[in-house]
């Protein structure tokens, strides 16, 4: 696993476009959607440094989330590029927390604000510290 040097504190942005099955009748986009985009932010992120979700598991570490919040600012809407920036909260002793801004990608538009924590497990379900390779992916970043 090569994990890149990064810019410290590092910030992934990841560009996709809303489609019709995440609006509502109104078309806009459905408020659980965001929660799918921030763990799309997140897996992403991790596949940017080198460590893809499915190393992680193969490692026999599990991340469940824990906690998450989202806080709206503006309507997605069909067809609207959005922008999902992810970082890491440097803040976190056990687990990890990832913070995400959703940005609409023609604007830069602030469309939603929020975070999700992450439990470290084993394949038990028992939590776990984090492991050192994570700590390691971790560290590149804040």
């Amino acid at each position: 696993m090569g994990i890149p040097n990064v810019d410290k504190p590092y910030k992934h942005r990841f560009t996709c476009r809303v489609i019709y099955g995440d609006t509502d009748n109104m078309g806009m986009a459905y408020h659980a959607n965001y929660f799918r985009w921030f763990e799309m932010g997140r897996t992403e992120m991790f596949r940017a440094l080198g460590l893809p979700y499915r190393e992680i598991e193969s490692r026999g570490v599990f991340l469940p989330v824990s906690e998450c919040q989202c806080k709206f600012l503006s309507s997605a809407r069909y067809d609207d590029r959005i922008t999902i920036e992810t970082s890491i909260d440097p803040g976190m002793r056990a687990g990890v927390r990832f913070n995400y801004v959703i940005y609409r990608a023609d604007d830069d538009t602030p469309l939603a604000a929020g975070y999700t924590k992450h439990a470290c497990v084993d394949p038990q379900g028992r939590v776990v510290r984090p492991p050192k390779f994570l700590k390691k992916c971790i560290e590149q970043t804040i």
